[in-house]
């Protein structure tokens, strides 16, 4: 949110945005502010259908106002707040996920003029970069629940539970790894990647009938393998990754080197055999 608000701020000129997400039924709480002069806005709750926060939320549209305090096309609870800002043009863009309204961007003038299309264009433009963070926050946290319950039951699919238990955990695996790269929130993404490891750390390692030593894999070469294991080309696999295809070549081949392996597959059966996969 608070990035998004900065780019609000820079693709529109506007010189104060804030916003909030969703924290109840019908509820957005205003918790970042940009450009702000007071705290007038901070923690206030905007209920769907009141003011023209609640206007976005209600319709799932951009709204905006020239004058706040004039306007006939919004309710006024919250004029108070506003006035003490000194904010007068308004629009508030809302972060809808999937059809469901999750949020409320908005930029504001301390003049009464137009806001004009390219100025909503670029609000929208930050409402979906909000939009791509919690889908991808979403995501994690559903993968993340999934990856606990399969990372306890992990070992027991390991003494002989069956293949169809690993393979689950080989899925969720592959796709934490996938997303980490992509999520913003530090907290979140030292959390995704300490469960990889606990799914990493859940295949028991088989020792080799060749007496391989102990390998060491950097990150990126386990994410190529995990990608790898899951059967996608190394394009597709440099697509997921945010990566180019030559590079995720190298990091194959850096793998197969460390593991001792020919081919590609030969690397994922090392790899698992190792524990550095699940």
């Amino acid at each position: 949110m608070r990035t998004a608000l900065r780019r609000l701020r820079r693709g529109t000129g506007l010189p104060v945005a804030f916003g909030g997400l969703l924290e109840g039924p019908g509820q957005v709480r205003l918790r970042e502010l940009s450009g702000t002069g007071t705290r007038a806005l901070q923690g206030l709750a905007i209920s769907s259908g009141n003011g023209l926060g609640g206007k976005a939320v209600a319709l799932s549209r951009p709204c905006a106002v020239t004058d706040y305090h004039v306007s006939r096309h919004i309710s006024h609870e919250y004029d108070a707040a506003v006035a003490a800002e000194g904010l007068r043009s308004v629009l508030a863009v809302p972060v809808v996920v999937r059809r469901r309204v999750r949020g409320v961007l908005y930029g504001a003038l301390r003049a009464a003029q137009p806001l004009g299309d390219r100025t909503l264009s670029a609000a929208v433009a930050a409402a979906r970069d909000v939009e791509q963070a919690l889908v991808v926050r979403d995501e994690v946290r559903s993968l993340l629940t999934a990856a606990r319950s399969e990372a306890g039951t992990a070992p027991e699919a390991g003494a002989g539970a069956g293949a169809e238990a690993w393979e689950r955990v080989r899925e969720v695996h592959g796709a934490l790894r996938d997303l980490a790269p992509r999520v913003a929130d530090a907290a979140l993404r030292a959390e995704l990647l300490a469960v990889c490891g606990r799914l990493e750390s859940a295949a028991v390692p088989v020792p080799d009938r060749t007496g391989d030593r102990p390998v060491s894999l950097a990150p990126r070469e386990v994410d190529v393998l995990s990608w790898v294991a899951a059967g996608v080309t190394n394009a597709t696999a440099a697509e997921r990754l945010g990566l180019r295809p030559e590079t995720v070549k190298g990091y194959l081949r850096s793998a197969m080197r460390k593991l001792g392996a020919h081919t590609r597959w030969e690397a994922v059966v090392r790899a698992r055999r190792a524990g550095l996969l699940p």
